[in-house]
């Protein structure tokens, strides 16, 4: 048995891939299903570039357990794993899926879990979410509520084990309004043509084209 995780990965892994011309070596997880969220994915990368033949086994995944768990949508998902440690880098992972019409888990620990919830809320706003936690053992649970009364919740009482944060897609944007599409199409003409600045806007808004192009070609006569 050979201890292979993040501290140790860089050092291990070529010993790794030279024992793997002379034996079969398998690469085991305590914590799920190898390679998700770990840094195995390296150790495939070496092996096939090594020219070794890799198989899998798929074990437990908590992210997939939770999402069944939860109670939201499933047709698409987005896999996150651990956000960033430091809080601007955490809240800038956060801006860039505000926007994707998925359904979002996140992997968290227990006394990180209450501030993540909360800045969860201020970057996607206050959707419906759950916190599933300790899946499959003793005292698995898994509670839902929007973010921020998951947020208060935990609190006072962060929770202990492996703990996975699955958060609801957005709701549907409201109608863009004719400050929207004037400031849109302000921005595309710097770049675009006006029949191509129209269209530009019109998929992005969800607007009608002929309406942007005739005002398009308003905003270039002014």
């Amino acid at each position: 048995m050979t201890p292979y995780h993040d501290h140790n990965a860089e050092s291990v892994r070529p010993g790794l891939v030279a024992r793997m011309a002379q034996e079969a070596v398998a690469l085991v997880s305590d914590a799920g299903t190898p390679l998700i969220s770990d840094p195995g994915y390296k150790l495939v990368r070496d092996a096939r570039a090594a020219g070794h033949t890799v198989t899998t086994i798929p074990g437990p995944c908590a992210g997939i357990a939770a999402l069944t768990l939860a109670g939201l949508p499933t047709d698409r998902f987005l896999f996150m794993g651990f956000l960033p440690a430091k809080q601007q880098a955490k809240g800038e992972a956060i801006a860039e899926v505000a926007t994707v019409r998925a359904t979002l888990v996140f992997y968290e620990s227990g006394p990180r879990l209450s501030a993540t919830l909360s800045l969860l809320a201020n970057g996607l706003g206050d959707r419906e979410a759950a916190v599933a936690r300790e899946i499959t053992k003793k005292f698995e649970e898994c509670v839902t509520g929007s973010l921020t009364e998951l947020a208060a919740r935990y609190a006072d009482a962060p929770p202990k084990g492996e703990i996975v944060i699955v958060v609801a897609p957005p709701g549907d944007a409201a109608p863009a309004s004719e400050e929207d599409a004037d400031a849109a199409l302000a921005e595309a003409l710097t770049r675009l043509p006006v029949s191509k600045a129209a269209g530009e806007v019109a998929k992005r808004l969800g607007l009608d084209r002929k309406s942007l192009y005739a005002r398009a070609m308003e905003l270039k006569g002014a």
